[in-house]
C-alpha cells in the first residue's frame, strides 16, 4: 500500500508536533521553573523557562499584544497549511519545499498549542494567553569571567523545527522561489 505525498506530509507534521508536546510536558511536569540540568558540561543544558511567545522572551503590547500575537499565529499557520495543501494538490513544488514548509508549520503549530491552551491546562491564564515552554540551552562562547557572550537564548523543539525548515528552504530550495519570481516577471 503506497502512502500519498499529502498523507506523508500530514504524518510528518503530526509526528513533529507530538514530539514537541511530549518534550514540553516532560519538562513542565518534571522540572521547576528556572531549573537547569547540565547534559554536556556547560555546553548543553536543559533549562526550564516560559515566555510570552515571542523570540527570546520578548513581549508585545501587554494583554492586547498577546491576544493579537496569538491570533496572528493561528491565521499564519492556517495560511501555511492551505499553501502546502495547494502546492501538493497542484503538484507545483518539489518534495523538499513541501517538507521545509511542513517543518516550519509544525513548529509554529507546536508553539500555538502552548499559547492557546497551556494557560487553561496548567490553570494560570485564559484561552490564548498561555506561555511557551522552552528548555534547550546551548551557551557557546563565554567571557573570561564566565558570562555567556554568544547564543544565550533558550528554545524548544518547535523553534528548532521552524529554524531548520527555514534554513533548509534558504540553502536548498531557493531555486523554487526564484523560479516563481522569474515566471511572474515574464508575464
Amino acid at each position: 500500500m503506497k502512502i500519498s505525498r499529502g498523507a506523508w506530509l500530514v504524518a510528518l507534521g503530526i509526528f513533529l508536533v507530538v514530539v514537541d508536546q511530549v518534550i514540553k510536558y516532560l519538562v513542565k511536569t518534571n522540572m521547576e521553573l528556572g531549573q537547569q540540568i547540565y547534559v554536556l558540561g556547560n555546553w548543553f543544558r536543559l533549562c526550564f523557562v516560559e515566555n510570552e511567545g515571542m523570540a527570546f522572551g520578548m513581549k508585545f503590547g501587554g494583554a492586547v499584544g498577546k491576544f493579537l500575537l496569538s491570533l496572528f499565529r493561528v491565521v499564519l499557520c492556517g495560511l501555511l497549511i492551505w499553501w502546502i495543501s495547494s502546492l501538493n494538490r497542484k503538484n507545483k513544488a518539489p518534495v523538499g519545499v513541501l517538507v521545509g514548509l511542513t517543518l516550519i508549520t509544525a513548529g509554529a503549530f507546536g508553539n500555538i498549542i502552548d499559547c492557546l491552551f497551556y494557560g487553561m491546562i496548567w490553570d494560570y491564564a485564559p484561552f490564548m494567553f498561555g506561555k511557551v515552554v522552552d528548555m534547550f540551552y546551548f551557551p557557546l562562547i563565554y567571557s573570561s569571567t564566565g558570562q555567556v557572550l554568544f547564543f544565550s537564548p533558550v528554545f524548544n523543539f518547535a523553534d528548532s523545527c521552524v529554524t531548520v525548515g527555514a534554513f533548509y528552504m534558504i540553502l536548498f530550495q531557493w531555486r523554487f522561489f526564484a523560479s516563481d519570481d522569474k515566471k511572474k516577471e515574464a508575464k
